[in-house]
């Protein structure tokens, strides 16, 4: 059985969310281990599913695409990042938390640019490098699991070439605020893609991007596998049809 969808940006964050809280590596480590959420649109999704709250997903965010512009979520509007051992918060900053990882342990980072070789970009506005500036050794040295949900309305040429040519101080004009990039070779990205495959075991291809009245940034995938399987995907993606989307509280720059 085949199937064709078409999925909003907010409806794929739900997809996607639902994916990685399904996934073995972070069920082990919400019951016995260290997790880590760090901020973004996407894993405020994922904290949802994995958590059962409601959050306002806009102020999980430390720097969001709004408006037509690179923007900044003041510090005061920011929801805290949840930091987990054994499933319950910990209190303090999360680097705390970051420092008693072990191979086992999770972290959850979203992206703003993946390529089909499986990189993740992640645009910085601070010269340390923001979270992943904190937390990118400390993972890769610890040999923990680094989870970067993404869909795949931030499909780019190639990460590499893009981050080449980021900086915060190269730029003579932006809309917004001035970013580098941060090139990610080492995590599991889970798009669209392997979230069919984890919830529906089903096999999807990307085949159409774009679209208006509310549809920029939507993606179209082609899904198949058996008819018991496809009809549960066709059951889940009625029930994640009309996520609404999502709105920011930022500082505007640029």
């Amino acid at each position: 059985m085949r199937c064709l969808f078409t999925l909003t940006p907010a409806e794929s964050k739900r997809l996607i969310a639902m994916a990685v809280a399904r996934m073995p590596e972070v069920r082990r480590a919400l019951e016995n281990g260290r997790i880590i959420i760090a901020g973004g649109t996407t894993n405020a999704f994922v904290a949802e599913e994995l958590l059962g709250v409601k959050l306002e997903k806009g102020r999980y965010t430390a720097g969001v695409i709004t408006k037509g512009r690179l923007a900044i979520t003041p510090a005061e509007r920011r929801l805290p990042v949840f930091a987990l051992k054994g499933g319950k918060p910990v209190e303090g900053p999360w680097e705390g938390l970051l420092k008693e990882f072990g191979p086992d342990d999770v972290f959850i980072k979203g992206a703003n640019a993946i390529d089909t070789e499986g990189n993740a970009g992640i645009l910085v506005g601070g010269a340390m490098g923001g979270t992943i500036g904190a937390a990118l050794p400390v993972i890769s040295a610890k040999g923990a699991h680094l989870i970067m949900p993404v869909g795949l309305e931030k499909l780019v040429p190639s990460v590499i070439d893009a981050a080449r040519v980021m900086g915060i101080d190269k730029f003579s004009y932006t809309t917004g605020t001035p970013c580098g990039m941060i090139p990610v070779v080492n995590g599991t990205v889970v798009t669209e893609l392997e979230a069919f495959s984890i919830l529906g075991n089903a096999c999807a291809t990307h085949v159409a991007s774009g679209g208006i009245d509310g549809c920029e940034g939507a993606c179209t995938f082609a899904v198949e596998g058996e008819d018991k399987d496809m009809e549960n995907v066709v059951k889940l993606i009625k029930a994640i049809k009309g996520e609404p989307p999502l709105s920011s509280e930022v500082t505007l720059g640029g």
